[in-house]
């Protein structure tokens, strides 16, 4: 199955679909990667605060795919914001995951009371021209972070992970994003264990087009220029979650599944520690 990508604001190219790990320890998460890039994912999303990159390092070494085939994100989190801080937490990622380099290095939330995330970022720069990081992006951002970042820094972030789905839409990020060249990645797509994977607008949708509601919903995401990083330790759901390149929604199906935004999911706002 080939996937398509995005092409990144500094010309490296992201797969459009990703297998986010988080609530996976290194145990668990090890053979899920294996199922993952056997099934044809080829972007794996970790991060320090999960506590698993050992695991999700151990499996991409026991699936046999070349490294340099993966692209690969992982997240510092705040014991690593301030100056230089974050050399140190690349380092120990790095070695976590017994890999030389990531393919993205995020802030995992902007914690804007330390009033550090610009330093932080500052920080981020020197990394790139380290070679043990290929780009650098956010997680958690507001416009407002990200316009403090453009006004005192040099790098634009090529990416911004926020918590998005049909019942959390953030139209504003998402318009910001688009208008300053970075790309939206969604975590938690599918929701968290609300009643998003029930509700009726999407049922008929994903009827009318004989699909699993999840794809519906993955779908949504591609048709709106996001990268989605839907979880799951099922095999089957795994290989679901990539069979969404084969159709389209029509406007009127885009517009009705944006439409389910109410706010009604738990929202972790940026300045709380995130996902």
């Amino acid at each position: 199955m080939t996937i398509p990508s995005v092409k990144l604001n500094n010309g490296l190219q992201m797969p459009q679909i990703g297998l986010g790990t988080a609530s996976l320890d290194d145990d668990a998460v090890a053979p899920v990667i294996v199922s993952a890039i056997e099934a044809g994912y080829r972007h794996i999303d970790t991060a320090f605060r999960y506590g698993n990159q050992r695991g999700v390092g151990k499996g991409v070494r026991d699936s046999g795919i070349a490294r340099e085939q993966l692209f690969v994100t992982t997240k510092l989190d705040g014991e690593f914001q301030g100056q230089n801080r974050a050399i140190v937490g690349l380092d120990e990622c790095l070695q976590q995951l017994q890999m030389d380099y990531v393919d993205l290095l995020l802030i995992h939330w902007p914690l804007p009371q330390r009033n550090e995330y610009v330093s932080t970022w500052k920080t981020f720069e020197t990394l790139v021209a380290s070679g043990k990081v290929r780009s650098i992006g956010v997680s958690n951002f507001t416009p407002a972070h990200l316009e403090m970042l453009h006004a005192q820094t040099t790098i634009r972030p090529t990416t911004n992970q926020i918590q998005l789905s049909p019942r959390i839409t953030r139209p504003d990020q998402v318009a910001y994003g688009h208008a300053h060249n970075i790309v939206t990645v969604s975590w938690s797509p599918l929701g968290q264990g609300g009643d998003l994977l029930s509700d009726p607008t999407l049922k008929a949708i994903a009827h009318a087009h004989g699909r699993s509601i999840a794809q519906i919903v993955l779908r949504w995401n591609i048709e709106l220029g996001l990268v989605p990083i839907p979880r799951s330790a099922n095999p089957v759901r795994l290989a679901q979650n990539l069979e969404i390149f084969d159709f389209a929604l029509t406007p009127a199906q885009i517009a009705a599944i944006t439409a389910l935004d109410t706010g009604a999911e738990k929202r972790v706002d940026s300045d709380v520690q995130g996902h």
